[in-house]
């Protein structure tokens, strides 16, 4: 058990559910890993987005001015433990407090502005991540208890990813590369990201936001490598940096299989041993009864 207990954050795992990044389908996003654990380079990657007044309306601006005093990470954890307070297996509690760090430190940074494909990203993370949970309603608890420790709308994360996954399910290799010739609501967002994007310091990428548009592609079935560049270029994103992110991500894909796997395989086998144990008495006293009425008719 102590294999699965000192699971840390470099350990994100692959789903089987809707929201699952397939990981054949990534390694041609994913060509030059760098060594570095996700556990220290994702946590301290920030987001910062400003306001541009080309956004959509969907976009919701959660931005902190110079004049607010945030709060530390020791109180967002705080929050969250006080409004989730049952016990979460530490296969999984391990990665979501070593989360909620890294992700308040970009909410809280100065520039920071919540983004749609942001949001993708980390509800895509999220959910591989709790695939498997023992209770459906305690994980949507958990979910929402981890947003609103954030200070923002965990419902906002969910219509959005929703509205983000069923425009992509829509789209194809062109249509998706091609969202600044058309109008609609999410090709507005898209806009909005790369007017800012091509700004110099209005935009900080993350590698929540490289999930968020990788999950884009796959929705569309967009697997031609030609493509992840030109909705980069579209974006005026660097492809590099999301190779990268993609190819770290996609290597941490597997552990948290191995991990879960490993607590299966230990609570199955805590399963055995209470049964065996529970059985024992009742042979014992069945034999007890026998060789008593052995010596009754004897």
């Amino acid at each position: 058990m102590a294999a699965v207990s000192s699971l840390s954050f470099s350990a994100i795992g692959q789903s089987s559910g809707d929201r699952k990044l397939n990981v054949s389908s990534a390694r041609y996003l994913a060509s030059n890993s760098e060594g570095f654990r996700f556990r220290t380079s994702f946590l301290y990657q920030s987001v910062g987005l400003r306001a541009s007044s080309t956004a959509s309306a969907s976009v919701a601006r959660c931005m902190s001015t110079g004049t607010d005093v945030p709060p530390t990470v020791s109180e967002t954890k705080s929050s969250f433990l006080k409004a989730y307070k049952r016990p979460i297996p530490s296969v999984y509690n391990t990665v979501l407090q070593e989360l909620i760090v890294q992700q308040h430190l970009m909410r809280y940074k100065k520039t920071y502005q919540y983004d749609p494909v942001f949001a993708l990203g980390f509800v895509t993370v999220y959910d591989q991540l709790m695939e498997g949970y023992p209770s459906d309603e305690d994980r949507d608890a958990i979910f929402q208890a981890y947003i609103n420790a954030l200070k923002e709308d965990p419902q906002q994360y969910r219509v959005d990813a929703q509205k983000l996954e069923e425009w992509a399910r829509g789209q194809t290799s062109s249509s998706l590369v091609e969202f600044s010739s058309r109008d609609g609501e999410v090709e507005a967002i898209l806009k909005d990201i790369a007017e800012r994007a091509g700004s110099k310091g209005s935009f900080s990428y993350s590698r929540f936001f490289a999930v968020g548009l990788f999950r884009l592609l796959e929705l569309a079935n967009a697997t031609e490598p030609t493509v992840l560049e030109k909705l980069c270029a579209a974006l005026n994103i660097d492809k590099r940096s999301v190779d990268r992110d993609l190819d770290v991500y996609r290597n941490l894909l597997s552990k948290l299989v191995q991990a879960k796997e490993l607590l299966k395989e230990y609570v199955e086998r805590e399963k055995k041993k209470r049964e065996e144990r529970s059985e024992s008495p009742a042979a014992n006293e069945a034999v007890k009864k026998c060789t008593g009425e052995y010596q009754y008719l004897s």
